[in-house]
């Protein structure tokens, strides 16, 4: 009776355990935080606040005057040495992959600083030249305000900690925004071509 009694509490706490796993992962699906975070945008696109910003040429752009146009959002910081190299230099070789919609402005392509007191407009155009940027459809931008900092990267998910030697760890990815300024993607980076293919077709469908 003992053992069976063991046998029967062991499998009620695996029972349990299975169905508090199942809801804390989405269904077995969620297994990191990222996973969770793409997940639910696809499932409950959030709206993108209208924060005001301002670009590297010095302009105010408040994000809400972007609806009506798909748009591809990355957050970096102009210091980093890692990440934003690498998304600087997809974002130049999206202006060429999808020059067709950007052309016709039916999409921009935005990178937000989330370093707005070092990433000044004179900052950010130079961190656009880095890459050889094409000069349309690419904007590179810094929040006007901090709590319109803090808005942003709460709606996007992207978690940004120092690393106690003047820089951040963060996450990366790119975002896609439909024209009703809803976050409705998140795609990996480090393929260009599928980031480009998927677009194309958000945009045609």
């Amino acid at each position: 009776m003992p053992i069976l009694r063991t046998l029967l509490a062991s499998g009620l706490l695996l029972v349990l355990g299975g169905a508090a796993l199942t809801v804390a992962t989405d269904g077995f699906q969620a297994f990191t935080s990222e996973t969770a975070r793409r997940l639910a945008v696809r499932r409950d696109p959030p709206l993108v606040p209208a924060v005001l910003l301002e670009t590297q040429s010095g302009a105010r752009l408040n994000l809400a005057d972007l609806r009506g146009r798909w748009v591809l959002v990355d957050f970096v910081y102009t210091r980093c040495l890692s990440w934003c190299l690498a998304l600087g230099g997809e974002f130049a070789q999206l202006q060429d992959q999808l020059d067709a919609p950007l052309a016709e402005d039916k999409l921009v392509l935005l990178s937000i600083s989330f370093d707005p007191a070092h990433d000044t407009p004179a900052e950010l155009s130079a961190y656009q030249e880095r890459f050889r940027s094409r000069g349309h459809g690419w904007i590179a931008a810094r929040p006007m305000s901090d709590e319109g900092s803090r808005q942003l990267l709460r709606t996007f998910g992207v978690t940004v900690v120092p690393d106690g030697m003047g820089g951040y760890v963060h996450n990366a990815a790119i975002h896609v925004v439909d024209p009703q300024g809803r976050l409705v993607r998140i795609l990996d980076s480090g393929n260009t071509q599928t980031v480009a293919q998927t677009v194309r077709d958000d945009i045609e469908r």
